[in-house]
């Protein structure tokens, strides 16, 4: 095969033949690798008459419209920026007419149609045309051809500048949840907060569906579905059906619900959702019947979600949520009669109703933070994906990538490289179908929300692809259409009164921090990463305007474990280290004495760093209240516009959350919140404010 061949083939979708691994190093991706990811994108690689072949067939799809065209909406004018956009396409005496109504997710139907039996009208004579999706009609002579149009911002409005909380939901527990954070006490929080404390938002984990059948998984950054959220959040009690239950059941329910709480130790999802499982099920055979506002929410939900409760339905007769384990009829949600199945009908109903009860209870937390007075409210987490054998790859399965996982490259703490085992979009699939399933994705978190933290940005540009039965090492960059996937979310976020956080940490592209900035999507600005050129601490003044500034992230320690080095012994202990201990601690007492440093400077810190780094050595705990408050108000000293404070660090807790390389030896994402001690703090105890002792707010 020639490699001239190859790589201009690859070139052509998107795919990389060579990068720059962590060393600056310039490295070949290998031919096996590259007819792997091509063939996962559709495209035939395997012989050098395949390639050639499909040289050609690129050449011939390159004489037509794109399925896809973005235009930014920069002061109006829109008409003729189309008119540009196509000109590259188009012969002189073309005549382009644009589709008359627009084309919205999470909207009412319109009447499934044929492109040509929608109602366009001429594109001449328009000055402007409104924003969102529409149909384009082109005809030249003979030929007519249709596409795709986004009408999109220009760039979303940076918000005022304030200040929240952020959280890990399931772990804010109260007397009134079942042993885990819930809906009700996300609006709580956020009641709570916005009123007592003036916080203009709440940032918690993401709320993704997951598994309805057990063992459920801990981890909310690996979903069954990023398009659907899950019911073990919803609060039992809140829901109408509740108070019609026989008083028996409720007592019955009331009794599982203070078994739970009482429980101490780790949060135990299988226990919560088996309990809530019940309650929920004696409520749906109390439901009233017919009701038409369930049915208008599965209208405007449309095939999505009778997808989505078909495959929880499927899953819990399998006993497994792996379609792939399934019998081949019912691997495809498209396949004849799947979805239509008598013997599905019923328990489909029940998790088609249990999403609206989770659409009216989201609505209900983000309706109690805007009446707290919040500027933004909820902002929910968006996870990157989803794994092999999951809701999202069985409802989108034309949408995915088959035989490839997600990972990130080697770099110097995973020279092996890392595979997430979560599989990839198809780029051209994306683009094919008008990016509808991104949309849905983003427009279902946007909805009842004032805000979306995208968890690693560089999904809108590009992902580490892995070939199946391949190391981690052995992968590839695969390169999305930046613009359309931006204008996409910017659009949906527009459209609800949205702001937009890109989780942009770690090795990015410099155009693609640029590109998130000029969408008007804030970036993350992490204290412990914010470093100049020669490796020393930025002056606030330095930081990024256009940013969620915090202290750390859910996969390091809060603050008081993490200047205590406690990551350091449990990383030591879990092989995780990548160099000797004592090097480690040697690294980390350097880096935090520079902090400890620049907090003094500033008139934050008022004992002598040498005489803090010295006790924290020592083990002792006398200054560990003062460096947190210090960091606290350290990021208000930054100009960013979101300032996000850990409820974790808050309280005083000194366990982490998630350690990253590790799945059972460390019990991530099942830690419940608690103080120093790792005495549990409910949300009733931080309204007392005893809990919120390390909390200090300062004025915006």
């Amino acid at each position: 095969m020639g490699d001239d061949e190859l790589i201009r083939l690859a070139g052509h979708h998107g795919v990389a033949t060579r990068y720059e691994d962590w060393r600056g190093r310039e490295t070949a991706v290998s031919r096996d690798t590259l007819v792997a990811v091509l063939a996962a994108l559709g495209v035939d690689a395997s012989t050098p008459s395949a390639v050639r072949a499909e040289l050609d067939r690129h050449r011939e799809r390159a004489l037509g419209l794109p399925p896809t065209l973005v235009v930014r909406r920069a002061g109006g004018g829109t008409a003729g920026r189309i008119r540009a956009a196509l000109a590259g396409y188009l012969g002189g005496g073309a005549e382009v007419e644009i589709e008359t109504a627009a084309d919205e997710v999470l909207a009412p139907p319109r009447a499934e149609t044929s492109p040509a039996e929608r109602s366009f009208e001429p594109l001449d004579g328009l000055a402007d045309v409104p924003p969102g999706w529409r149909g384009l009609r082109v005809r030249e002579g003979a030929r007519t051809q249709y596409t795709r149009l986004l009408v999109a911002p220009d760039a979303l409005a940076p918000p005022t500048r304030m200040w929240g909380f952020t959280a890990q939901l399931y772990s804010v527990r109260s007397a009134a949840s079942w042993g885990l954070g819930d809906l009700g006490d996300l609006a709580d929080l956020a009641r709570w907060s916005g009123r007592e404390l003036g916080a203009g938002f709440v940032l918690v984990n993401p709320l993704h569906a997951t598994e309805p059948v057990p063992p459920v998984g801990a981890s909310p950054y690996s979903p069954m579905s990023r398009r659907f959220p899950s019911p073990i959040y919803l609060r039992i009690e809140d829901m109408p059906e509740y108070a019609e239950l026989p008083a028996g059941d409720r007592e019955r329910f009331q009794a599982l619900a203070a078994g739970l709480r009482g429980k101490q130790g780790l949060l135990d999802r299988d226990a919560v959702w088996a309990a809530k499982l019940e309650a929920l099920e004696a409520m749906h055979r109390h439901r009233r019947w017919p009701d038409p506002e369930f049915e208008e929410f599965r209208r405007r939900e449309g095939a999505a979600l009778e997808s989505f409760a078909t495959w929880c339905a499927i899953s819990e007769e399998q006993g497994a949520t792996d379609w792939r384990r399934w019998p081949s009829t019912l691997g495809d949600a498209r396949a004849h009669g799947v979805l239509d199945a008598p013997r599905y009908r019923e328990r489909a109903d029940f998790h088609a109703w249990l999403q609206w009860r989770l659409d009216g209870q989201l609505a209900a937390a983000q309706r109690a933070a805007r009446d707290a007075g919040m500027p933004v409210g909820v902002v929910h987490d968006l996870a990157v994906g989803v794994p092999h054998g999951s809701a999202d790859a069985w409802i989108y399965r034309d949408s995915c990538a088959p035989g490839m996982s997600v990972g990130a490259p080697p770099d110097e703490f995973n020279q092996r490289g890392q595979d997430w085992g979560q599989q990839p979009w198809r780029p051209g699939a994306l683009a094919d179908f008008g990016y509808r399933p991104f949309r849905e994705m983003a427009a279902a978190a946007l909805r009842h929300a004032g805000g979306i933290r995208l968890d690693h940005a560089m999904q809108v540009s590009r992902l580490w692809w892995v070939p199946e039965g391949a190391s981690a090492a052995d992968g590839t960059y695969v390169r999305y259409d930046r613009d359309a996937l931006l204008a996409s979310l910017a659009w949906e976020a527009e459209r609800f009164g949205a702001v937009v956080v890109g989780e942009d940490l770690g090795t990015v592209e410099p155009e693609v921090r640029e590109a998130l900035a000029d969408s008007g999507v804030l970036g993350t600005s992490l204290l412990w990463f914010e470093r100049d050129g020669e490796g020393r601490p930025k002056p606030p003044d330095r930081w990024r305007e256009l940013s969620l500034a915090t202290v750390g992230t859910h996969d390091m320690p809060p603050i008081t474990g993490f200047v205590h080095g406690d990551h350091i012994e449990l990383r030591d202990r879990l092989g995780l280290l990548t160099r000797p201990r004592a090097e480690e601690e040697a690294d980390h007492r350097r880096q935090l004495g520079d902090w400890l440093a620049v907090l003094h400077a500033e008139k934050l810190l008022s004992a002598p760093p040498a005489e803090v780094a010295r006790a924290l050595a020592e083990g002792s705990d006398a200054y560990d209240e003062e460096i947190v408050t210090a960091l606290q108000e350290f990021l208000t000293r930054t100009p960013a516009r979101l300032i996000g404070i850990s409820l974790a660090d808050a309280v005083g807790e000194r366990r982490t959350q998630n350690q990253p390389g590790t799945v059972d030896e460390y019990p991530n994402w099942r830690v419940p919140l608690g103080d120093a001690e790792g005495r549990p703090v409910f949300l009733d105890d931080l309204k007392s404010r005893d809990s919120l002792r390390l909390f200090r707010r300062e004025s915006m």
